[in-house]
């Protein structure tokens, strides 16, 4: 089960924009909880606190402990709006936990053993994490706090999948339900392939001149090579074999 992590907040009797807008101004961030079969209830946070606990792993995944003036119960980060370009957050959702009750939520995925394995010892293969969460379903006692993935054993062309993921008693994973095209692939390895660069074949026939062509303007003839047909022979070159001189005018 996941450690369970104090925050604390406050009651709020004032809602709306203009309320909202006013706490942002004193350094709060506005809050909502709900769930449990109660009414949803104005909270707010200290925005400093709530900074602090946005950068630990836990404030998005595990059971928090919230305080709440001299009252205590448990609950889960839902939702979190952050400034469009200012380091803030401008509001949160929290959902009462109920121990009687199942929760889907999102842990993150910890993986382990990269360094040791036959891929992660292999010259030239590549080990790709492709996701870095899962979403799981049970009861709040037995949420974790992350999901281990032992990638120990993991050789060059395979692939770990979701359903290979060991989870705890009482924890399954919704989206395995709905058929093997949502077992996503959670790591895999592969030979890393140096992409040579090869020039289209038009552009090589681009390059070379058409044949019978005549040569650009100011470009030399090539050595040997007759003049076009109908061309004046170059000033000073001697008349081609053959070829009667130019009749005088």
């Amino acid at each position: 089960m996941a450690t369970v992590h104090e925050i604390q907040a406050d009651r709020r009797e004032l809602e709306g924009k203009g309320a909202s807008r006013r706490l942002r101004h004193a350094d709060k961030v506005p809050a909502v909880l709900y769930g449990a079969k109660k009414a949803p209830e104005s909270i707010q946070l200290d925005h400093k606190l709530a900074m602090l606990y946005s950068q630990n792993e836990w404030f998005y995944s595990s059971i928090l402990l919230m305080k709440i003036g001299g009252e205590t119960q448990k609950v889960l980060l839902r939702d979190m709006q952050r400034h469009a370009f200012k380091p803030r957050i401008t509001h949160l959702d929290f959902q009462r936990v109920s121990e009687t009750e199942k929760l889907r939520l999102k842990v993150p995925l910890h993986f382990v053993n990269q360094e040791i394995s036959p891929a992660g010892k292999t010259a030239g293969v590549t080990v790709t994490h492709e996701l870095n969460e899962v979403e799981i379903y049970c009861l709040p006692k037995d949420i974790p706090e992350f999901v281990e993935v032992d990638l120990s054993e993991l050789k060059e062309g395979d692939i770990v999948h979701l359903s290979s993921l060991k989870l705890g008693a009482g924890v399954s994973i919704p989206s395995l339900r709905l058929g093997k095209e949502y077992d996503l692939a959670v790591a895999l390895a592969r030979m890393a392939r140096e992409e040579v660069e090869i020039a289209p074949e038009g552009d090589a026939a681009a390059a070379a001149p058409a044949k019978g062509a005549a040569p650009a303007k100011g470009a030399a003839a090539a050595k040997g090579a007759a003049p076009a047909k109908g061309a004046a022979p170059a000033k000073g070159a001697a008349p081609a074999k053959g070829a009667a001189p130019a009749k005088k005018k």
